[in-house]
Formats: C-alpha cells, sequence, structure tokens
C-alpha cells in the first residue's frame, strides 16, 4: 500500500497544479472544468482512441499516445506526472485497467480521490457498496444469495466475459429462469462460469430510474447535490419502449450496455431525501474508509410507487454523466450558474490549492 505520507510529501512539492485524466469514460468532462478553472490538462489515450480529444483539442494541453492504458502506470510516464505536477482525476476506465493493485500499491501519483474506496463499488468486495449502504441505513434491493430461492423478478449482475468495463447483467424469475438464462449466456461466450458464481443477485426494484450525483471532500463545507441524468442503454431501451404484444413476439437478446445519458430532475417534494440520503452516505463512508469520499459519487436509485429511494447501484469516483453540465438547475440554484462534475472538481482542487490544502484532497 502507498503510504498518505508519500503521496502528501508530493503534492506538497507541487507549484502549478496540471489535471491529468485517462482518455476513456467521462475524461472530456473532466478537462473541460478543468480549463473552466484554468487549469493545464493532460490526457493518456490508447492508440487508436485519441480522435475525440484531438477533435476538442482546446480543453486537452497535452496528448499521450500508448501502446495500452496500462502503460499510463510505468515508471516513466508515473515520474513524468510528478515532475509535470499531475493530479489524477480518476473515473471507472482508470479503475478498470489500471486495476485496484495498482492503483494501491504502486501508483505513486496524487489522486484526487480515495484510493482504498475505490475497490468498494466491486460487490465481491468484503466491505463493499452493500455494505456502505446498510451502514448508512439507506434502502437497496433484497439480495439473494443461494439462486434456488429465486420468488420473484430479480436482476443477476455479473461481469462480462471479455470487456471487464461492460456488466452484462440479465433478469430472471425464478430458479429455472436463471439457470436457462445464465447456461445460454455461458455458451454465447458473454459471461463466465466462474464470474457468475461471483455474481450478485437482487430483487428488481421497479420504480422510476434516476441517478443522483453528489460531491463531498474533506474540505467541503458540505455535501453538493450535483444533479440527475438517466441512462441510455443499447437494445434495452429500444426493446421497452416497444408495446408489450410485440415484446412477446420477439426473441432477440437483450443487453444493458450503458451507451448514453438523459437529464433529469425530481419533484421538489421529494429533494429532502435526496440530500439527506447524501449526506448520510458521506458520514457511514467517513467512518468506513478514512478519510472518507473525496470528490463525486453518484446513488443509481429507483423511486417505488411508495416514493421510497431504493439504492442499486454506487459509484464512487466520477460518474460517467456530461449531460448534468448543461441540464442540472440544482448547481445554479446554488452556485448560480450551471455546471457538472468536472468544473466542481477543478473548484475543490483550486480552492485547496490557494488554502494550501492540497494533500487533504488527494491519497
Amino acid at each position: 500500500m502507498i503510504s498518505s505520507s508519500e503521496i502528501k510529501k508530493i503534492v506538497n512539492g507541487y507549484s502549478d497544479v496540471k489535471i491529468g485524466v485517462m482518455g476513456s469514460h467521462s475524461a472530456l468532462e473532466v478537462m473541460d472544468g478543468a480549463k473552466d478553472e484554468n487549469f493545464q490538462t493532460l490526457v493518456y489515450c490508447q492508440k487508436g482512441r485519441e480522435g475525440p480529444y484531438q477533435r476538442f483539442g482546446r480543453i486537452a494541453d497535452e496528448i499521450v499516445v500508448l501502446n495500452k492504458f496500462k502503460d499510463m502506470a510505468s515508471a516513466k510516464n508515473q515520474k513524468a506526472m510528478r515532475d509535470s505536477n499531475v493530479i489524477i482525476v480518476p473515473h471507472r476506465s482508470l479503475t478498470v485497467y489500471l486495476g485496484y493493485k495498482t492503483l494501491e500499491n504502486s501508483f505513486k501519483v496524487p489522486i484526487f480521490g480515495n484510493r482504498k474506496l475505490f475497490q468498494a463499488e466491486e460487490r465481491t468486495a468484503k466491505r463493499n457498496q452493500y455494505f456502505l449502504l446498510e451502514k448508512a441505513k439507506i434502502k437497496f434491493p433484497k439480495l439473494f444469495k443461494d439462486p434456488k430461492n429465486i420468488n420473484k423478478p430479480c436482476i443477476v449482475k455479473v461481469q462480462e466475459l471479455k470487456r471487464p468495463l461492460e456488466r452484462a447483467f440479465f433478469t430472471v424469475s425464478s430458479y429455472k429462469d436463471y439457470k436457462e438464462k445464465s447456461e445460454a449466456k455461458i455458451k454465447q461466450g458473454l459471461i463466465s462460469r466462474n464470474g457468475l458464481e461471483k455474481a450478485s443477485i437482487e430483487e428488481l426494484a421497479i420504480g422510476t430510474y434516476m441517478n443522483f450525483n453528489f460531491f463531498h471532500t474533506p474540505i467541503s463545507k458540505q455535501v453538493d447535490f450535483i444533479g440527475i441524468e438517466r441512462r441510455l442503454q443499447t437494445n434495452v431501451h429500444d426493446f421497452n419502449a416497444l408495446p408489450a404484444k410485440q415484446q412477446l413476439d420477439i426473441n432477440i437478446d437483450l443487453q444493458n450496455i450503458e451507451v448514453g445519458h438523459t437529464p433529469a430532475s425530481i419533484r421538489e417534494s421529494l429533494l429532502e431525501k435526496v440530500i439527506k440520503m447524501g449526506d448520510k452516505f458521506v458520514a457511514a463512508v467517513k467512518k468506513e474508509y478514512a478519510p472518507g469520499i473525496i470528490g463525486p459519487f453518484s446513488l443509481q436509485s429507483v423511486i417505488t410507487k411508495d416514493l421510497e429511494l431504493v439504492v442499486y447501484d454506487v459509484s464512487l469516483r466520477v460518474p460517467g454523466n456530461p449531460i448534468v453540465a448543461t441540464t442540472s438547475p440544482y448547481t445554479k440554484y446554488q452556485y448560480g450558474k450551471t455546471f457538472g462534475i468536472g468544473k466542481r472538481i477543478a473548484m475543490e482542487i483550486r480552492q485547496a490549492q490557494e488554502e494550501g490544502r492540497l494533500d487533504e484532497i488527494v491519497t
């Protein structure tokens, strides 16, 4: 494990901070926010995937093209980052392509975020997101440890075999249904038997899906509510829009790979519940993973017919939702202007730098 004192020493030696990010997931949002606060930016791209960052060149001051994303963690690149006063902003792709062990044990570059907390997002971790939600007394779906006990609509959350960034979730209604669908997906090569054994089986929460996005660091005065978005997913989205009769007539494989986002807002009378949920989650994480949450997080939720909030997934780093940057009214209510996660991160880094507190918001 990289010691916090080592990272603090590195960041305390920084002068003009540069914001760095892996060229995937939400890099454009991170860099755009950084430019709003007049930071220099650096993006690490895998060869063949640098196109968007070249096209939107205004926000990328430096583009480093690598053979593989994992090369970002080479000793040479790490030294170059430290020499350039880089703080890395993490997102899902960073944790997948570099891996938790690398981030925790050998990536000696300051990260805006709590690197010990990232793995809690995985349902296979001991103190995982279910554990944190339980500690925070936030409702989440009932879990079925034994698939033989499935007696209601459930969702099986399993990792894709060939694409570690994606999850091959599927719905079932009984043990027989579970066996048939899981065996078919194994046969198709979408998932592995080992992956299935590690999968989580949750009761399918029925209601309106909304992803609530928050922000907090140890130097924040409160937990900011940034905004709401909903996910667009490959053929699931359009399939669900068909009339029920047509759905029954179509026999196709459904995959819920996220491909986009759409903005949303919530009725004002429910805002109190949303804000309290964010506050409770931050308090619980601080007790379990000191120094707690550093930066953005998302509580992906369902609002039931009884107006209960049920959290079905947690993002413990930059969530991929650039749509919030231009559509959320909630930052305008608080700050007088509309912005997203990227700018809020840059605002916090700027404040920390001016107050000499950078070592409190990196690990």
